[in-house]
């Protein structure tokens, strides 16, 4: 595992002799728009493994993605090489049918302090609730980034992260484009957390979980995201959606494109990258 090798997975070449927020800024930004949040192997058949070096292997060396709690633990890895005071959280996931939060840890992201301020890194949220920048730990205040506003609430040692819903203007194929029906809430719960310190080993139980309950939105669609200079793409299943974010003020423009099994393997390696060992059931 080298940090250099790192470095070029993700086409970062800036100077980083300290580990400030300039600098861990670029990574995060490089970090995402390089390796894809996926879960392409659980329907590859391929086991995940939450070891340290398997995860590098997979995604620096093999050129793949992964879900959170391999991309934020390769980047946790990372951040702790350049010198940074970096530690583990876990989080609990808003669940939008059950209109609540999951009652199990099912989301790791990181702590950051620099200088006596703390900051949030989440680089495996994945989609449009993907933070670009980090997050600084301060209660109520509204930081906006290109993907939209973001905020952080605190309750009693709890932590809320939300994001400000955007319209979107979808065009499916050659359809006139059309807006989405309005949204009954202008605010997108995303997931709450504490500050309390985690392990890896924390969330090995989870790792074995979510690869075999059928409940689970991972196992029921295949996920490849990724985060451009101007937006997102999502590939759910044969579903590839393009997401260009302020397209005009407040508004983001989505293409969606339904694609065969042929087109998918070929939409893998022309827009994320990616290659794959075994044969992916969508």
């Amino acid at each position: 595992m080298n940090i250099q090798e790192y470095f070029g997975r993700i086409s970062f070449n800036k100077p980083h002799k300290d580990a400030d927020l300039q600098t861990l800024t670029a990574i995060l930004e490089h970090h995402i728009q390089s390796i894809p949040f996926e879960n392409l192997s659980m329907h590859c058949g391929e086991p995940i493994e939450l070891d340290l070096q398997t995860t590098y292997n997979k995604i620096v060396r093999k050129n793949r993605g992964g879900w959170c709690l391999e991309t934020n633990h390769l980047l946790f890895w990372a951040l702790q090489e350049l010198g940074y005071n970096v530690c583990l959280l876990g989080a609990n996931s808003y669940e939008p049918a059950e209109n609540g939060y999951t009652a199990e840890m099912n989301h790791i992201l990181l702590k950051v302090v620099i200088k006596g301020e703390s900051y949030i890194v989440d680089a495996g949220f994945g989609g449009s609730y993907q933070m670009w920048q980090p997050m600084r730990l301060i209660s109520g205040k509204d930081q906006p980034q290109g993907p939209g506003i973001f905020r952080l609430m605190e309750d009693n040692g709890t932590w809320y992260f939300e994001k400000v819903k955007r319209k979107h203007c979808i065009h499916k194929h050659s359809n006139n484009p059309s807006p989405d029906p309005p949204e009954p809430e202008s605010v997108r719960k995303i997931h709450r957390f504490t500050l309390e310190p985690r392990h890896i080993d924390d969330f090995k139980e989870l790792n074995m979980y979510l690869q075999v309950s059928p409940d689970n939105i991972l196992q029921k669609k295949s996920i490849c995201s990724l985060q451009t200079s101007s937006g997102v793409l999502a590939l759910v299943g044969w579903t590839l959606a393009e997401t260009k974010y302020s397209y005009t003020e407040d508004m983001d423009l989505v293409n969606i494109t339904t694609l065969t099994d042929e087109e998918v393997e070929k939409t893998l390696k022309d827009k994320f990258n990616i290659v794959l060992e075994n044969k992916l059931v969508p």
